[in-house]
């Protein structure tokens, strides 16, 4: 399968833990539908200590994974938001 566009698309959004509303990165996302993957390239500015890891609750909120051959977080269902 292909790889993720290299340009980056210009919207950008703030990504938030569904529980305790503590910022975790700010993402430049492509289209307008639910939020299922991010690929780490696309992130501009990480708030995380640890990955897939809330700074504030500790909650997990994704899983590291390999997406068409490029390193990327898979969302777990209801754990995180987006503006």
């Amino acid at each position: 399968m292909a790889k993720p566009r290299k340009k980056l698309p210009s919207r950008a959004v703030d990504i938030f833990c569904a529980q305790c509303k503590a910022k975790l990165f700010k993402y430049r996302k492509g289209g307008k539908g639910a939020l299922v993957k991010c690929f780490l390239e696309r992130i501009t500015e990480n708030y995380t200590n640890t990955p897939c890891h809330c700074p504030s609750c500790g909650q997990e909120f994704a899983r590291e994974t390999m997406i068409r051959g490029t390193p990327a977080y898979k969302m777990i269902g209801g754990k995180v938001t987006h503006k």
